[in-house]
């Protein structure tokens, strides 16, 4: 654990246009080690996304460096899986075609992949949706779906955009235990991207809490917390009102900016 699996250094993000140019992020430094759980917490503008999709390669930054696995990160690889908040499932492929897609593009022999597909079908509960269509589940079934498919590829890495944003509480608890247990299995290093304060405390080992437009690190926090996590504990909501505090601040900040805005 203390190996850094991901280094983010001095990073910048500048999105130009003919009319103006907006800093998404402005001297991002982070260092996250093998196998831990980072929550990257803040309200929308924060530029959450925009570093997740950096460190996945989807969008380099505009100066700075980040490597994965001692590795310079130059655009999408197989080390990095991404799980999306929009499922991102081919709708023409079943459930086990989905999962197995990934290994068949890599040229994996059959019975592999049928080994694999079969092992992570019971793993996430989807053996007998195997033949389904991704249309035939629910939302939480589907990122269920997402989630093996990027699991088939046994990549070390996994990045996770608000990928239980749009989903009922019940499934969304329910699916955050699925994602804990499989974290504790297997050892991945996660960093998953949330609105949610005790979305971040129930799951992270470290909440890194970011600041409305240019997105810099305000906050970053170990949650020294014992898994399980009770929502209902003393400790837990003292974390939540501290956490609450600085991400209202940033609100505040988004809120004054777009009054100026709408002033000028």
């Amino acid at each position: 654990m203390n190996a850094s699996h991901i280094s983010v250094n001095g990073v910048n993000k500048v999105f130009a246009s003919d009319q103006r140019e907006v800093v998404a992020l402005k001297d991002i430094t982070l260092d996250i080690p093998q196998g831990q759980f980072v929550c990257l917490l803040g309200p929308s503008g924060c530029g959450k996304s925009t570093l997740l999709n950096a460190i996945a390669g989807f969008s380099l930054p505009s100066s700075g460096s980040i490597t994965a696995g001692g590795k310079q990160v130059n655009g999408p690889g197989p080390d990095r899986g991404m799980v999306f908040q929009e499922y991102a499932l081919f709708p023409w492929m079943t459930v086990e075609k989905n999962i197995a897609f990934g290994l068949e593009i890599k040229g994996v022999d059959a019975a592999s992949i049928q080994s694999t597909v079969a092992t992570l079908l019971a793993k996430l509960g989807l053996s007998d949706f195997r033949n389904r269509f991704p249309k035939d589940l629910s939302g939480g079934m589907r990122q269920r779906v997402a989630i093996a498919r990027i699991l088939a590829l046994d990549s070390p890495i996994m990045l996770m955009d608000e990928p239980f944003g749009a989903l009922d509480a019940l499934t969304r608890r329910n699916l955050q235990d699925e994602l804990l247990r499989i974290w504790a299995e297997l050892g991945k290093t996660v960093i998953f991207v949330t609105h949610s304060i005790e979305e971040a405390i129930y799951l992270a080992d470290r909440i890194v809490v970011m600041t409305y437009r240019p997105g810099t690190v305000k906050r970053d926090l170990l949650v020294d917390l014992p898994r399980l996590r009770d929502p209902s504990s003393p400790a837990f909501n003292t974390l939540k009102r501290e956490l609450g505090q600085l991400v209202m601040e940033e609100q505040q900040r988004h809120h004054d900016a777009e009054l100026i805005a709408a002033v000028d």
